[in-house]
């Protein structure tokens, strides 16, 4: 980028008096502007050679930087307005009236500035319409127009549209901007230019990091004198800068200077700006680094002097209230400040005990004081502070390897932040606990402390974070709130009492082992992993304890914790999670609504009486023998797993589902008086119940709302209990009941029992072939019967001969008619059935299921029929068909209009079987045929022909 950018030629450099260079003002990117690829000179802006402009008093404040873009053929400038105003100096303000409005209904406008913004519109006029494409030449008096004989912009009348919106409203909203937006408003008309030019927005300019001259900057507090806000941090040679400041701008009160080096002078000058109340000084020398520097200044209220290099400063304000001296390398400081509240000298490592003593103690009204990392504090000097500053109610000496608190009387102390004071110990306590105002108290990382004792009324918070020979803590505390105690491997014992304690976490302390609670106002207790808490800790918990109004407790991994017995009015969430020791739970607990036993498997006996769950899973507890429940609102029980338990009260008046699977000990007596005192029990697993007979099978008949019985893997030799006791069963799973015989299921169609049984589960059993067809034929009211691994089942074969069809109740054959007469539909059985399953049954050879109307099938699963060979299937509702890893077939014939899904995976079909089938299903969408080794899956598009509706079809990447 040339010097020219800014309207010369190139041959002269720009006058500082009349055409200002703003080129390193401010960065960034945030306006373009076009530049004319047809301009004499490299950055011009599109200027004609013969033509310079004036930017003495309209020129933005900007800086130009040239990117190696292109857009529409141009380059793009990128222009900073961070503080783009230019024109009069602001303190001139003119009252803009306009006489063609109606001032009765308009608001008065508030006073703004009448600036010119040529050049600004230049740059977002050409940002917002580039040149057109033919690359004409955009100058600047083609944008806004060549000046008449008589002055008048030609071009510029668009600008004194005016949006219907009253000034007082405009300043409003524009007060949310800042000044890169209130450039770019100013280019939208004139009333908007004029409002955002308001010195109201022009107060706080920050120049951080800018690339500012002397030049330009006093330019800026020329045109800006009622600026109240300065920042030169970051500004290259801060000391003209600040000398500017301070001398310019008689309103200036908050100024902030860093990186760099401050004179004497500018602290002399400071003197002179009267109504300074903020300066902030930010990783700087002051002077020349060896001499003293005085600060003197009767308005200032806060001086910040952080990380500062210099030998010695002299602080004589008045009125200051607030001095931080943080991290700066001084080696001594006098202060003068009477009224100074807040001090802080943290990491001042080159101050000495006396200095800090001088300089603490000159200020009678302290009330903060931060001597953090400051190693050469002493008790000395903190008795002598406390002496002097009686006001003194914040203290950080967090790092001071030397105070011990030795005869220190704070005693309007509210906070105190001790961390890693290698002296603290637990004599210190004593000194602590004269600060009866004390109200937060910190002592991390203190080594050699043992254990904390006090007794403060209005202690709200306290901290103990890695106190690594910490053993007892006792505290009596009515507004103790908040404990943080961790990583305190000895801590032992804990003794609190306290009104306002709510939450209490003290998780993974190991060795703790007793504790005393008078809070109450405890609700939530967390003590995970500590892992030498003993029995006793339940009399703490429990009514009586000291924690009335306890509701959630978390025992988890409490490893030493065997007999667990909890009686409370008020609990209502209990975690025992991984306490592999526990082997006897007791809880009487009305309220009790949540209980977690994973990780219990040792547990034996176990007691809830009386709770307030309203689910309970005990399937984690192996080795439970006994249990007793007693629990008003519970619908939900689960035993799943409890091989041992041979004694079970279970007293759930609500009760619906009862999961007792695996339960080999639960016999009849057991189930009878179960049933008997869950009359409401809808769904009920006796899986792998062994034990159950008879006997318990006709107590279900107390049990009018039962609808899923689970009798699998049971020893059953009859039904007929079930048939007596179970009249509204829905669902009825006998899998793998090998001792039925086939004549166990009669009593289905024969005399009609179960009548609103819907599911039937044969899977697994020893049922003949006879019986499956007959239960097939015959029990029409089915809608789901699953017969998986049935070794028995040869063919599934619905093609009725005239024979069978006569013993169905619903189908009457007239003497003298043939077969084919029967297929009508009228005169096939009105079947329900909605889904057949019939995976793995190893003798399937041959599936025959004709078209008839009645027939409501819609999902056949076949798979792993490994000798199947042949499948005939039409059937108008038949939606899902899985013939998945059928190696065995070679036929396959469909007439399903309706079907969707069809699984061949691992087939040994050939293609063009498939795709006659396929052919015939209308509306067929997925298609599998993975791993089918007679299908290439090259050929998918043969399958799509004759298929046109397939969606998806599912095959290998290579042939196999």
């Amino acid at each position: 980028m040339r010097d020219p950018i800014l309207g010369n030629n190139g041959d002269e450099s720009p006058d500082e008096n009349s055409a200002f260079d703003w080129r390193n003002v401010f960065e960034g990117v945030n306006v373009a502007a076009v530049v004319s690829p047809q301009a004499g000179a490299a950055g011009d802006l599109g200027v004609p050679k013969n033509e310079e402009i004036d930017f003495d008093s309209n020129w933005l404040s900007s800086e130009v930087e040239v990117k190696n873009e292109n857009y529409s053929g141009e380059k793009m400038l990128d222009v900073n307005l961070n503080l783009g105003l230019s024109g009069e100096a602001s303190s001139s303000t003119v009252l803009k009236e306009d006489s063609d409005r109606d001032t009765c209904s308009k608001r008065p406008k508030v006073n703004s500035f009448s600036l010119d913004w040529d050049n600004h519109l230049l740059l977002e006029t050409s940002y917002l319409c580039p040149m057109n494409e033919g690359g004409g030449d955009m100058s600047l008096s083609n944008l806004l127009g060549a000046t008449d004989a008589e002055g008048k912009d030609s071009k510029m009348d668009y600008l004194d549209v005016r949006m219907d919106l009253t000034d007082d409203l405009l300043h409003m909203v524009f007060s949310f901007l800042d000044h890169i937006d209130l450039c770019r408003a100013a280019s939208v008309c004139s009333q908007w230019r004029a409002a955002s030019s308001h010195e109201d927005f022009w107060r706080y300019l920050n120049f951080e990091n800018k690339q500012i001259s002397s030049n330009q900057f006093e330019d800026m507090c020329r045109r800006y004198p009622n600026a109240t806000t300065i920042n030169l941090y970051g500004t290259p040679n801060i000391h003209p800068l600040a000398m500017k400041a301070v001398s310019s701008l008689r309103n200036l009160e908050t100024l902030s200077l860093g990186r760099g080096q401050l004179g004497e002078t500018f602290f002399q000058a400071l003197t002179d700006c009267h109504v300074l109340r903020s300066l902030t000084i930010n990783d700087a020398t002051l002077g020349n680094g060896i001499q003293e520097i005085p600060i003197s200044h009767d308005s200032l209220r806060l001086l910040q002097l952080v990380k500062c290099r210099v030998l010695r400063v002299s602080i004589r304000c008045p009125q200051l209230e607030t001095l931080s001296l943080k991290r700066s390398s001084m080696p001594h400081a006098v202060l003068n400040c009477p009224l100074l509240h807040d001090l802080d000298i943290a990491s001042c490592h080159k101050l000495s005990d006396a200095a800090i003593r001088s300089a603490a103690t000159a200020c009678p009204l302290l009330e903060s004081l931060d001597m953090s990392n400051c190693s050469c504090v002493s008790d000395e000097t903190l008795r002598d502070i406390a002496q002097t500053c009686g006001n003194l109610r914040v203290l950080d000496a967090s790092y001071c390897p030397n105070i011990s608190l030795e005869s220190v009387r704070l005693v309007m102390l509210t906070v105190l932040k001790l961390h890693s004071c290698e002296g603290i110990t637990s004599a210190s306590m004593a000194a602590i606990a004269h600060s009866y105002m004390l109200e937060v108290l910190e002592l991390d990382n203190c080594s050699l402390l043992t254990s904390v004792s006090l007794d403060l009324p209005r202690l709200q918070s306290i901290r103990l974070v890695h106190c690594r020979k910490f053993i007892d803590l006792n505290l009596h505390c009515g507004m103790l709130s908040s404990i943080t105690v961790s990583n305190c491997p000895l801590l032992h014992r804990i003794n609190i009492t306290s009104s306002a304690l709510k939450k209490l976490v003290l998780q993974k302390q190991e060795s703790l082992t007793t504790i005393a609670l008078q809070c109450p106002n405890l609700l939530e207790v967390d003590l995970t992993e500590c892992e030498s808490l003993t029995n006793s800790i339940c009399e703490v918990f429990s009514d009586g304890g000291g924690c009335p109004v306890l509701k959630s407790l978390v025992l988890d991994n409490c490893e030493s914790l065997t007999l667990v017995a909890f009686c409370s009015t008020s609990l209502v969430s209990l975690s025992l999670g991984g306490c592999r020791a526990l082997i006897s739970l007791a809880l009487s607990c009305r309220y009790l609504e949540q209980v977690s036993l994973d990780g219990c498997d040792h547990l034996e006996v176990a007691s809830f009486c009386p709770v307030g769950l309203r689910s309970l899973n005990l399937g984690i507890c192996p080795k439970m023998n006994m249990l007793h429940i007693e629990a008003p609102q519970m619908a939900s029980l689960e035993l799943k797993g409890c091989g041992v338990l041979s004694e079970a009260s279970i007293n759930c008046p609500l009760l619906t589902s009862f999961d007792a699977s695996f339960c080999s000990q639960l016999k009849d007596d057991c189930l009878s008086a179960t049933t008997s005192s869950c009359p409401l029990i809808e769904s009920l697993v006796l899986m792998s119940c062994p034990s159950v007979g008879c006997d318990g099978l006709l107590s279900l008949q107390s049990l009018p709302n039962l609808t899923y019985l689970d009798l699998s893997y049971t020893f059953l030799v009859t039904l007929q209990p079930v048939y007596e006791s179970c009249l509204q069963l829905k669902v009825l799973k006998l899998q793998a009941c090998k001792y039925l015989t086939d004549t166990s299921l009669e009593p289905l169609y024969k005399e009609n029992a179960l009548p609103a049984l819907c599911e039937l589960d044969l899977s697994y059993g020893t049922l003949c072939q006879s019986a499956i067809e007959e239960l097939l034929a015959c029990c029409t009211h089915l809608s789901h019967v699953s017969l998986n691994g049935c070794i028995n089942m040869h063919d599934l074969n619905w093609g009725f001969t005239g024979d069978q069809l006569s013993h169905i109740p619903s189908v009457s054959i007239p003497h003298g008619s043939s077969l084919g007469e029967q297929q009508l539909p009228n005169e096939q059985p009105k079947r329900l059935l909605e889904n057949l399953n019939c995976v793995g049954c190893p003798n399937i050879k041959k599936v025959f299921i004709p078209m008839a109307q009645g027939f409501l099938l819609s999902s056949l699963n076949l798979s792993l029929s490994a000798n199947l060979k042949e499948v005939d299937i039409a059937c108008y509702n038949l939606c899902v068909l899985n013939l998945s890893n059928c190696c065995s077939l070679e036929s396959l014939q469909l007439e399903c209009p309706r079907l969707s899904s069809l699984f061949l995976q691992s087939c040994n079909i050939d293609e063009e079987a498939v795709e006659a089938a396929v052919s015939r299903c209308t509306m067929l969408e997925t298609l599998d045929v993975r791993f089918c080794p007679k299908i290439c899956p090259l050929n998918m598009t043969r399958l799509r022909v004759a298929c046109p509706s397939l969606k998806r079809i599912f095959s290998s990447l290579v042939p196999s």
